[in-house]
């Protein structure tokens, strides 16, 4: 609006260029906030983000303050006191937008100011000399006003994220199996339900894996408990790698795990279910030792089934994989349910 209202004021290259400039600044902040709103919630606290946002803010400031002088017009008083009146206000929605950071009131407010304000000092009229003193007392004003409401502000907004980052890493813990990242019980039967739910909405096909470690005991009886530990979060990562973006996995406990996979045809599960073996066959707990796991195979159209009913048939199907020689994938083809 600016540059509207004294587009016959102002040298017309300098104006252009500024915009162009700002636009850039205004972009590169919007990269920022969208970058922030995409990030991991445990990538979301403040310190990991002020110094980001310190810097642009100080681009985007000092992009104000030198552009309103690279076109504040030489002998035009009033176009002077226009511009002035323009990095005053835009001083004034930083004091609103950043009361609660002092500091970082401050230098907004500066680098707006300070360039225009220093330039009209250094003129010879007494008025424009007055109109500088003038911005110079608004600003002795904000220093004021913003030290003891910023220091309680910004005190409590950080106490605020702070205990909301909290939250959301408990939240993310009580779903979340602390030794393999997948799904904890509580949270995979939540998920899953949910997911066999929409499944059954739309009439699609649903696969259930139980898998289970075979001879775990002989591991952690041989190895040690940190080696079956090792041997779980290894299954975690190659479970969670062989994922699609619907599909469920959790660690039910112990060595056990589930996984959902909706709307999948059959071939396609055996296929997942077998590079899981196969995967998990290649770990090693030792340099003479392998692991292998046993899989329960359940696949049937969720009109034909539900959730529970498809864990205890795969659960029955992985122990017949155990008692058929272990390291293998146990296909059942339909469960139907009866009333």
């Amino acid at each position: 609006m600016l540059c509207w209202m004294g587009w016959e004021r102002f040298d017309h290259k300098a104006v252009l260029i500024w915009m162009s400039v700002l636009t850039a600044t205004t972009l590169l902040r919007t990269e920022m906030f969208i970058t922030y709103r995409r990030a991991a919630p445990n990538q979301r606290s403040p310190q990991q983000w002020e110094r980001r946002y310190w810097l642009t803010l100080a681009l985007s400031a000092g992009t104000w303050g030198l552009g309103a002088l690279a076109v504040m017009p030489v002998g035009d008083l009033v176009g002077q006191t226009l511009i002035m009146l323009f990095a005053v206000g835009m001083s004034v929605s930083a004091v609103s937008c950043y009361s609660s950071f002092r500091n970082m009131t401050l230098v907004s407010v500066a680098l707006v100011l300070l360039p225009c304000t220093i330039w009209l000092l250094l003129q010879p009229s007494a008025l424009q000399q007055g109109i500088a003193l003038a911005v110079l007392v608004f600003a002795s004003f904000v220093v004021n006003a913003t030290r003891s409401l910023s220091s309680a502000l910004e005190t409590a907004w950080r106490l605020k994220h702070e205990m909301e980052h909290a939250h959301r890493l408990a939240m993310i813990a009580s779903c979340t199996d602390g030794l393999t990242g997948l799904n904890n019980r509580r949270a995979f039967f939540d998920h899953a339900s949910a997911q066999h739910a929409l499944c059954e909405q739309q009439s699609g096909l649903v696969a259930v894996l139980m898998l289970d470690v075979d001879f775990f005991k002989q591991i952690n009886d041989t190895f040690g408990h940190a080696a079956g530990d090792r041997v779980l979060q290894r299954i975690g990562t190659v479970i969670s790698a062989c994922l699609r973006d619907d599909d469920i996995a959790g660690r039910l406990g112990g060595e056990e795990f589930a996984l959902l996979l909706p709307n999948t045809p059959r071939a396609e599960a055996v296929e997942i279910a077998e590079r899981l073996r196969a995967l998990i066959a290649q770990l090693n707990v030792s340099s003479e030792h392998g692991v292998t796991a046993s899989i329960g195979l359940v696949y049937a159209t969720t009109a034909d089934s539900d959730l529970d009913a498809l864990l205890v048939c795969a659960d029955k199907a992985m122990y017949r994989a155990k008692a058929s020689g272990r390291n293998r994938v146990e296909l059942v083809e339909h469960v139907r349910t009866t009333a």
